[in-house]
């Protein structure tokens, strides 16, 4: 089935970046045909950007984790003054996939490939965005003060992570789950280097036939990144009777996620 559990059972657990890297590579081919949420995701980001500053015309910008640029391509659309784009991830092999998609929208593209948290990071920036990817992070506070650090006095950050809410359906059925923050912790870490210029959050579910198209959806996105051994057919049986049991409603069984968003300048 390609979801993975871990060998003990746990509410809360460290990222291992290894796997993650491994699961969003996999899931290149599939991601965007199942990324329902993180396309809303990327749009919320992106008209809370423009409500909470209005007048910026950035030319230069750095994306951290982007994916298949399913981000990307819509910044550049939203923002034509973007002449000069960074984008960043774990996975390489993105690369050729951001870059097909842009096209030639900027006149300067360039791609690292890396963990944002050791990355070298070769210049200032008008505009640092991220969607759906800073809560895989090992520690924050230090990633916070690290892109501060690489923004221009006047420039934006722009930040959607998942909240407390997020996928509570497995985190129940099987005590895998990372520790996520509420809004008002998530908003402390950032008001310490940022000003907060607009923070926002929802929680949207998605609804699937049967807990097993659950998993298939986890694993085209690349999410089932937590696990080390693929279930066994008990295991795999237990959960669809569990899961059924507690979220079934009137449209097939539930899927929460819950999105949070931030935008803020640097303090001085």
């Amino acid at each position: 089935m390609g979801i993975y559990l871990q060998n003990q059972s746990t509410s809360s657990m460290v990222p291992d970046k290894r796997l993650i890297k491994l699961r969003f590579e996999q899931a290149a081919v599939t991601y965007e045909q199942q990324a329902t949420i993180q396309m809303l995701v990327a749009d919320r980001l992106l008209a809370l950007l423009a409500a909470a500053a209005p007048g910026d015309q950035p030319t230069t910008g750095l994306e951290i984790g982007c994916c298949t640029g399913l981000l990307t391509g819509k910044l550049v659309d939203r923002l034509p003054s973007l002449t000069d784009v960074t984008v960043s991830d774990l996975v390489p092999a993105f690369s050729p996939w951001v870059r097909q998609k842009i096209g030639d929208q900027v006149s300067n593209l360039s791609f690292l490939a890396g963990d944002i948290e050791t990355l070298g990071l070769p210049r200032q920036y008008d505009l640092i965005i991220s969607s759906s990817t800073l809560h895989w992070v090992h520690d924050l506070p230090a990633l916070v003060r690290k892109l501060r650090d690489h923004l221009h006095a006047r420039g934006v950050l722009a930040v959607s992570v998942y909240g407390i809410d997020n996928l509570r359906e497995i985190r129940t059925v099987t005590g895998l789950g990372l520790q996520y923050r509420d809004l008002k912790q998530l908003t402390g870490v950032f008001a310490r280097d940022f000003e907060i210029l607009a923070s926002d959050e929802s929680r949207e579910t998605l609804w699937f036939p049967d807990p097993i198209s659950v998993l298939r959806h986890l694993r085209a996105t690349g999410v089932n990144a937590l696990g080390q051994r693929p279930w066994s057919r008990r295991e795999l049986r237990a959960f669809h009777r569990e899961y059924t049991d507690r979220f079934s409603g009137l449209h097939g069984v539930r899927l929460t996620y819950h999105p949070m968003y931030l935008i803020g300048r640097p303090r001085c």
